[in-house]
């Protein structure tokens, strides 16, 4: 039951940011200038930040941004877990040790402040579109270690299957065979770290933007609009601008129950 009303409140918040153009009273970039830090009101329902523009709006297109690139880069992570751990571990040997190696290197390096590093290295006058498509295309890139791991171990566990040991005797050998036989079985251990990899890479994301380096304005992201809660003293200023927050815990919290344990067990 808990399960389906959290994939349920996906689906909801997941529709919502993919119409953000049609649902938002405004475009994110939008200024009412002659209204900078405005309450809530009729027409602005969570108010204006210091530059006029519809927080509700940027709201919108903020979680539209995350929900979008950030499978996006599971889905590279992913593919990258089964090319440098799967095959590898099929392979076994020599590959497989190297690929243990690497893995247990990556593993051993704190991962958020890799990302921050190579971030950082990266040109940051880019148009917000490029530093969008930097952000998600760097954590999918850097991102696939634990689940390289993970593809690593259970391809060596299929090695000596019955079904691979008849493709092998039937003549089939090498990447193809991995491509063939071995990587469909791999299939719900991949959807599993693909699912388990969102609500890392949504935080990520949201790190990098509270530290100025994720993407930039004036396009919305929920690590953006996080900055604006640097200035507050209390939660009683300005309770509207938790929002952005409450909502980030919510789908994370959300992916996390809707991932059925038992099944995604390895």
């Amino acid at each position: 039951m808990v399960q389906r009303i959290a994939i349920g409140m996906l689906i909801v918040i997941a529709m919502m940011a993919i119409f953000a153009g049609r649902i938002a009273p405004a475009h994110y970039a939008m200024q009412f200038r002659e209204l900078p830090n405005s309450p809530p009101s009729h027409q602005h329902w969570l108010g204006t930040d210091d530059v006029g523009r519809d927080r509700f709006s940027r709201v919108l297109y903020g979680t539209r941004i995350s929900l979008l690139l950030a499978p996006a880069a599971a889905l590279l992570s992913t593919l990258l877990a089964a090319i440098l751990g799967g095959l590898p571990g099929y392979l076994g040997g020599t590959w497989s040790r190297l690929a243990l190696s690497c893995v247990d290197l990556f593993l051993s390096l704190p991962w958020l402040f890799v990302i921050i590093m190579a971030r950082g290295l990266l040109p940051l006058d880019v148009s917000p579109m490029t530093s969008a498509l930097l952000t998600f295309l760097l954590l999918g890139l850097l991102g696939w270690a634990f689940s390289a791991r993970v593809l690593r171990a259970s391809a060596a566990n299929l090695r000596n299957a019955g079904f691979v040991l008849q493709a092998r005797a039937s003549g089939l050998r090498g990447v193809r065979l991995f491509v063939v036989h071995v990587l469909p079985n791999l299939k719900p251990i991949l959807m599993a770290q693909f699912w388990i990899s969102i609500p890392v890479f949504i935080l990520a994301e949201a790190n990098l933007g509270i530290l100025g380096l994720g993407i930039t304005e004036p396009m919305p992201s929920w690590g953006g609009l996080l900055r604006e809660l640097e200035g507050m003293f209390s939660l009683s200023d300005a309770p509207w601008k938790l929002v952005p927050l409450a909502l980030l815990v919510l789908v994370v919290s959300c992916f996390e129950l809707a991932l059925n344990k038992e099944e995604y067990a390895v």
